[in-house]
């Protein structure tokens, strides 16, 4: 069987669809695991590692207003940078991940609370995570969810031709 991150390239190349990415508590982790996959230049767009809350506006366009009102971590803010980066990298699809590895909590959310936003331009969608384990684990996990729920969004839709 294969690996999301090989079902999802292989999904995007049937549609001649891309993918870019707005991380934060990831790193830049969700692209270099679509990197892994001979043949990744096709699908992926790039992305933008936005770990210091001002790049998130600088570097994936989320409004400073956004963030001084719902802070980086948070369903608004998900939202913004699946959209913003998307723009920003003309691709298809935008991925914007945001939440909090540990061990401290930030701003009020605990370790494991992740936000997932995927935005195809028309519609964004936002998926709250609350997932076990230490940074290694939650980080890991945010990619894998993050994989999975774009590959639901594509499901959702048929492959044109």
């Amino acid at each position: 069987m294969s690996s999301p991150e090989q079902r999802l390239h292989a999904a995007l190349l049937a549609r001649g669809e891309t993918v870019a990415a707005a991380e934060s508590l990831t790193a830049g982790l969700f692209c270099a695991t679509l990197a892994t996959v001979p043949g990744a230049s096709t699908t992926l767009r790039g992305g933008a590692v936005v770990y210091a809350t001002d790049l998130k506006s600088a570097l994936a366009g989320v409004p400073a207003a956004l963030l001084a009102a719902s802070g980086p971590v948070s369903e608004p803010t998900a939202a913004a940078l699946a959209e913003g980066i998307r723009e920003r990298c003309t691709a298809t699809w935008g991925v914007g991940l945001t939440g909090v590895a540990g061990p401290d909590p930030v701003d009020g959310h605990g370790p494991g609370r992740v936000y997932v936003g995927i935005s195809d331009g028309t519609r964004t969608d936002v998926h709250r995570l609350d997932l076990p384990g230490d940074r290694a684990a939650v980080r890991t996990g945010a990619v894998e969810a993050a994989l999975l729920r774009l590959l639901d969004r594509l499901d959702e839709r048929e492959v044109p031709g």
